[in-house]
């Protein structure tokens, strides 16, 4: 059975007993299903970048969780009825990737030979060219649009 991410966005004035009941029955349905929550995840209320419209009200904030499951891979049609739920503003599920960010997370090979591919002293050079003014307006001319007398624009 395959890792999913559950990301559930909730309206941000729903109580914490509502939400872990939420997280609840959709923990409940995939152990049903012999499935197992691994890891769960609270963001808080966090600000969105555009505003959700709902039957109640446009939502610009929103309560973020994430449930990390095994499951089968028919989960997503089972989870359809989360649709219905008024609680939540947005709801997604995605494969789970066990992304790792930075030098620390590579092993002691691999990080000599990523570091290695950077010349030291390219890092740290000042370019001059890029310091010359490129702003400069090489054309004489700035009137290159005229307005004649009825205030239409004219190529010059």
């Amino acid at each position: 059975m395959p890792l999913y991410d559950c990301m559930l966005l909730v309206k941000p004035h729903v109580r914490k007993e509502a939400l872990m009941d939420l997280v609840a029955r959709v923990s409940k349905h995939v152990y049903r299903r012999n499935g197992v929550l691994t890891d769960m995840k609270s963001f808080g209320t966090v600000q969105l970048g555009y505003g959700i419209k709902k039957l109640d009200g446009r939502y610009y904030q929103g309560q973020l969780m994430q449930m990390t499951m095994m499951a089968t891979p028919n989960i997503n049609k089972e989870l359809h009825y989360l649709n219905k739920e008024d609680r939540l503003l947005r709801w997604l599920l995605v494969i789970h990737r066990d992304t790792k960010y930075g030098l620390e997370f590579l092993s002691e090979d691999d990080a000599k030979s990523e570091v290695s591919r950077f010349h030291p002293s390219s890092i740290y050079d000042d370019d001059e060219e890029e310091e010359e003014d490129e702003d400069e307006d090489e054309d004489e001319d700035d009137n290159e649009y005229d307005v004649d007398q009825g205030g239409n624009p004219t190529e010059g």
